[in-house]
């Protein structure tokens, strides 16, 4: 199975799958709307916790992580029974969630740290101090890296995942917020909500290789497995496309306040959570044309694909 969340990066083989559901979190009615692609239709409305926020998939496809930013709780729901399965206490106001084959990764934007989750059992092992209100995070494919975008330290944070420390920090622009990861892992991708820019980051060094101009207060960031990166600008209404480079190819309107990201691994769409209008926006992956979009509950914000 395949799953790929706005700013987690799994397996990139043609092995498609057939049916993909969607998971948006809708922090204004504190609920979870499910959509499946293959019926064109919402299946299922699963109440969370309190103002969720993020939405991270486990890479087997079977588990969603959903942050609850007032009850400092991530709920874990079964993506084949559609429930709650468990609540997991974390530190305050998480936000951002990645997940590894054998850990989830929780950023914690008020206690400046992040909890780790083992997926076996559902328990906190551990918290990882990182940077300045730490926002959303991202997995490399083969889960020996964790990114962490530090909001109040305009840098990313790297995680080692075999020994749970943070490892090293890499400066980006003002305000870092959402981030993606290239599908073969070679680039990250952040969007800097303070200056309206993405940088490019080659993860082989670790070193920041471009800085690309986008529309007003980018959040949301997701990649697609053909390398076109699509950038959700809250402030402006549009979707920036940008290449596997970072090099801009073309803008998109959307509805209002665009906040989340994610990417389907069939390279079939993006979707793109609008918060002002309670819609999700979806966009031909390869076209960048804006297809029907589909309505969701109040103040949508972190979205995740699973299959």
């Amino acid at each position: 199975m395949l799953a790929v969340v706005a700013g987690t990066g799994f397996d990139a083989s043609p092995r498609w799958p057939t049916r993909i559901q969607v998971f948006v979190a809708n922090s204004g009615s504190d609920n979870v709307t499910v959509y499946d692609t293959r019926l064109g239709k919402v299946t299922a409305t699963i109440g969370v916790g309190d103002y969720p926020a993020g939405v991270g998939a486990h890479p087997s496809g079977h588990r969603v992580y959903i942050t609850n930013e007032s009850s400092n709780t991530v709920s874990v729901i079964d993506t084949r029974s559609l429930a709650v399965i468990a609540t997991v206490p974390v530190g305050a106001n998480p936000f951002g969630v990645a997940a590894t084959p054998t850990h989830a990764y929780v950023t914690n934007f008020g206690s400046h740290d992040v909890t780790v989750i083992d997926t076996a059992t559902n328990a906190p092992v551990k918290t990882i101090p990182v940077g300045r209100f730490p926002h959303s995070a991202v997995a490399h494919p083969d889960g020996s890296r964790v990114y962490v975008t530090n909001n109040g330290g305009d840098s990313v944070t790297v995680i080692d995942t075999g020994s749970q420390t943070a490892v090293g920090t890499i400066p980006v622009g003002v305000f870092p917020s959402g981030i993606a990861i290239a599908f073969d892992g070679s680039r990250l991708y952040v969007a800097n909500t303070g200056d309206d820019t993405v940088t490019v980051i080659d993860t082989a060094g670790n070193n920041p290789v471009r800085t690309t101009k986008v529309g007003n207060a980018p959040l949301g960031v997701s990649v697609t497995p053909g390398g076109r990166v699509h950038v959700a600008n809250t402030g402006s209404n549009t979707v920036s496309i940008l290449g596997p480079t970072g090099a801009p190819l073309d803008e998109v309107k959307v509805q209002r306040m665009p906040e989340g990201s994610a990417a389907a691994p069939d390279d079939s769409f993006v979707y793109i959570t609008n918060t002002g209008s309670d819609t999700v926006s979806v966009i031909n992956a390869k076209t960048g044309k804006p297809a029907t979009p589909f309505a969701v509950g109040k103040r949508p914000e972190g979205v995740a694909v699973t299959s």
